[in-house]
């Protein structure tokens, strides 16, 4: 149970974290360029959707990324960062996933200490030990 608490938690968080004020507000307000931060916002929802986001969708004003270089090292910048969490929360996810599964096997009293290696050459496993 605690790891379906994990899942819940996670994906809560990740649907707050996208719902506040918005990134390219703070960034504008942080002093960012107006350019810079439009991009960034563009390559971030980019980033999550190409990181598995089901929320988000693919954004990029080629034109604007071709002729201007903030909004351009915004994109990017946004696009790497953004992926790479969006990336982390779904391992967490899998990871939180497997475990439940694998609790919920030892609960049902399946043996998952046992390895199946049926066809599998493990004379070389003799000098592991």
């Amino acid at each position: 149970m605690n790891t379906l608490k994990v899942v819940i938690s996670v994906m809560v968080s990740t649907i707050l974290l996208n719902g506040c004020v918005s990134q390219k507000e703070s960034m504008i307000q942080q002093g960012y360029p107006l350019a810079y931060a439009d991009g960034f916002d563009d390559g971030c929802h980019s980033g999550r959707k190409a990181g598995g986001s089901i929320l988000d969708d693919f954004r990029k004003d080629v034109t604007r990324f071709s002729s201007d270089t903030q909004y351009a090292q915004g994109w990017s910048d946004g696009f790497r960062q953004c992926e790479t969490e969006q990336e982390a929360i779904q391992r967490k996810v899998r990871i939180s996933l497997e475990q439940l599964k694998l609790q919920e096997l030892r609960s049902q009293g399946n043996n998952t200490n046992t390895l199946h290696l049926d066809g599998i050459d493990t004379s070389n496993f003799k000098y592991l030990k």
